[in-house]
């Protein structure tokens, strides 16, 4: 896959996804697919530093963002609009491959704040399925990422997106 960019969720239209995106200072956006329940999802080639609380701020809703190193980890930063903040890090056991210090990550925090925004969400998550995605090794860490957010509540669209 070697995908270096990333991905942002949020309840939002993806024309306005888009919009506040780039007024947030995300660049390179170059697909999008549109979610169940309103939300949808944005792939670009870089974000700004305090990304997801920025777009969080412009959207009025809780959004996720996961930046990819090379599709073996994804760093995870969530935000509400009310300014609840959590970040984790998919696919660990390959995160130590790159030196990433996994203390900088733990679990339990990350699985709190999980379930904090999933709330603000007005999304029903799954604590099991979010403990898995956070824990778990695979080839690829988007599919860690698609996990994540079916877990969290967020149930894939219907397809017709662009998904580089």
């Amino acid at each position: 896959m070697a995908n270096f960019g990333g991905m942002a969720v949020a309840r939002a239209m993806v024309s306005e996804l888009r919009e506040f995106a780039a007024g947030a200072g995300f660049r390179g956006v170059d697909g999008d697919e549109e979610l169940s329940d309103g939300w949808s999802t944005l792939y670009y080639t870089d974000q700004p530093d305090g990304g997801a609380a920025a777009l969080a701020r412009r959207t009025g809703a809780p959004v996720l963002t996961v930046a990819y190193l090379d599709s073996d980890v994804g760093f995870v930063e969530a935000a509400t609009f009310a300014g609840g903040h959590w970040r984790a890090l998919l696919n660990r056991k390959t995160a130590v491959g790159y030196d990433i210090p996994l203390d900088r990550f733990p679990v339990e925090p990350a699985l709190v704040g999980a379930l904090d925004w999933s709330q603000a969400g007005g999304l029903t998550a799954e604590p099991d399925g979010i403990r898995a995605a956070l824990t778990g090794s695979e080839a690829f860490a988007e599919t860690l990422a698609d996990r994540l957010l079916g877990a969290l509540g967020i149930a894939p669209g219907a397809g017709g997106g662009e998904n580089p």
